[in-house]
């Protein structure tokens, strides 16, 4: 199984984070209007997922924030989703107190599933998922793949956006 660093100490994941080439796990996560949002409702468009442990600490408040505004320069062919363990409730009203409106947020709340199918969920000490960060081609392949190795730090923003870019022909 693979670990990442939280405040200096190795924390272990559920799995192994799909790879390049790998086939992205399907899920049904909730929005925080409680629809129902699945991976494959998405199929034949660019897909890029960022995955957060908390939407209200810090790092993930600047990482769902910069895709945000990021999605504007992508072609409508790209949809965007940040993915946490937050409530549905929770993300509603960081939406709002931040003004995010491009970027869906979804929740794995419940039973955290996609946590555990990506291989991205920290049971201890945590009960989040692994910072990371994918880009899902039209075809449902992961074609990007970054799992940011310290929690505190932020992904590699530049790299998901190019690869979105390319793959959407933009």
């Amino acid at each position: 199984m693979t670990t990442v660093i939280r405040r200096g100490v190795p924390v272990q994941l559920s799995g192994d984070p799909p790879q390049v080439g790998d086939k992205a796990p399907d899920f049904t996560l909730v929005a925080n209007d409680f629809s129902k949002v699945s991976l494959g409702e998405s199929a034949g468009k660019v897909r890029l997922i960022s995955v957060v442990p908390s939407i209200d600490t810090s790092v993930c408040s600047i990482q769902t924030r910069r895709f945000n505004q990021e999605i504007d320069k992508l072609p409508d062919s790209v949809v965007a989703y940040t993915v946490s363990v937050d409530t549905p409730w929770a993300q509603k009203r960081w939406c709002g107190a931040e003004g995010v409106e491009k970027m869906t947020l979804l929740s794995d709340y419940k039973g955290n599933k996609f946590g555990q199918d990506w291989g991205l969920y920290i049971e201890e000490p945590l009960g989040a998922l692994a910072r990371s960060v994918f880009v899902v081609d039209k075809d449902g392949t992961i074609a990007y793949a970054q799992l940011v190795p310290d929690l505190g730090q932020e992904p590699n923003y530049d790299a998901a956006l190019a690869k979105a870019r390319e793959l959407a022909g933009a």
